[in-house]
């Protein structure tokens, strides 16, 4: 198979879908690995790393997508790139498809098989090539949210791990997933004062015997929210529904509870967003106010540590990778589920519900086109 690695061109994305390693990987397998030159220079690759592994360097984005049977990404296609995707041609990417019906029509209209990382699912419900982002989304959310806190980015101006004579920081995480996991250990980890909400009683059971004696436990729920925002420092938007958009837990009103410098970041912005005022911004320009509250709403936040996270992302994706590129999309997803529920839309047709919901559109079945 003929693999395309294109240069990511939205804002400040830094990061890039194939590691030389994983190049490597896939040509001693006998496929072609087309890589756009300079595409992994954002994260510490160049083009001699790309060649010497016996991936191809071309020149221009256009090469390397009219060539390729199979595109890899990190990032959904933009505007700029729809008319480059091509009827039968393999994309596979992070899509969240469910807060951009502008992408989705052009998937459609595309003709394209969009296979997205974040809705790949185990049959224990994991999210394998969600979690490394996850993983890194969610530390960095307190990493973020630390330095927003301060005064000079109008914050409340608290050092979140507190010192001698002087109470630490609050941080309060909305969901228990591997996002909010990850922010609450970092936060604890810091010396905040950390409560974390989830609407399972089971995986609260399970945070609050691995989580260190300044981690709280609380049942998530609209009251509780209410309460607590109210005393809090640092906020952050943890929620993940796989594919599908992500509810308003704070809504505009709430912010009236908080306190002048509160800090507000919510993860789940790829996803629509878990606060109500949440707008995508860029690490260009990461944060707005509203009602003296402060909002961190960066839509591809492991961008900003691209090295870390592109080797935690090819390490996720290749073996997929090599299914797809061995077998071809629709031998692979016939034989393995979890790719099977990474497809979005197969030749114009939506088939992950999520998508479908989201936009009113027609749901199709995967099982009836995998077999045409």
């Amino acid at each position: 198979m003929i693999i395309g690695v294109p240069k990511e061109i939205k804002s400040n994305e830094n990061r890039v879908a194939l590691t030389p390693a994983g190049a490597l990987e896939l040509t001693k397998l006998g496929h072609t690995v087309l890589v756009q030159s300079i595409a992994g220079v954002g994260s510490g690759f160049n083009d001699n790393d790309y060649l010497e592994a016996g991936a191809q360097i071309l020149q221009t984005a256009d090469e390397v997508w009219a060539q390729a049977e199979m595109i890899m990404k990190v990032k959904e296609p933009i505007a700029e790139e729809y008319g480059k995707c091509r009827a039968n041609q393999l994309i596979f990417t992070y899509f969240h498809f469910a807060s951009s019906e502008e992408l989705t029509h052009a998937m459609i209209k595309s003709g394209a098989i969009c296979l997205a990382y974040e809705t790949v699912e185990t049959k224990d419900r994991q999210l394998p090539l969600l979690i490394p982002m996850s993983e890194v989304a969610g530390r960095m959310a307190i990493q973020e949210g630390a330095k927003y806190l301060e005064k000079p980015t109008g914050g409340r101006g608290v050092l979140l791990g507190g010192v001698p004579g002087v109470e630490p920081g609050k941080v309060l995480v909305i969901g228990g997933g591997i996002v909010g996991m990850q922010a609450a250990k970092m936060a604890a980890g810091l010396g905040a004062q950390v409560t974390l909400l989830d609407v399972s009683l089971p995986r609260l059971r399970y945070l609050s015997d691995i989580m260190p004696a300044n981690v709280t436990t609380m049942y998530s729920n609209e009251y509780n929210i209410r309460r607590l925002i109210q005393t809090h420092d640092l906020i952050i938007g943890a929620v993940l529904i796989p594919g599908a958009k992500a509810p308003n837990l704070i809504t505009r009103d709430m912010l009236k509870l908080m306190r002048p410098g509160t800090v507000l970041v919510d993860v789940a912005v790829d996803q629509g967003g878990c606060i109500e005022t949440t707008r995508p911004t860029t690490h260009a320009d990461p944060t707005y106010i509203i009602e003296d509250v402060v909002h961190y709403c960066v839509a591809n936040m492991p961008g900003a540590v691209p090295f870390t996270s592109t080797v935690a992302l090819t390490n996720a994706t290749l073996p997929y990778a090599t299914q797809l590129a061995q077998k071809g999309w629709r031998k692979a997803c016939k034989e393995n589920a979890e790719l099977r529920l990474g497809l979005n839309v197969i030749n114009g047709k939506v088939v992950y519900k999520g998508v479908a919901d989201a936009f009113g559109l027609p749901m199709h079945s995967v099982e009836i086109l995998l077999d045409k």
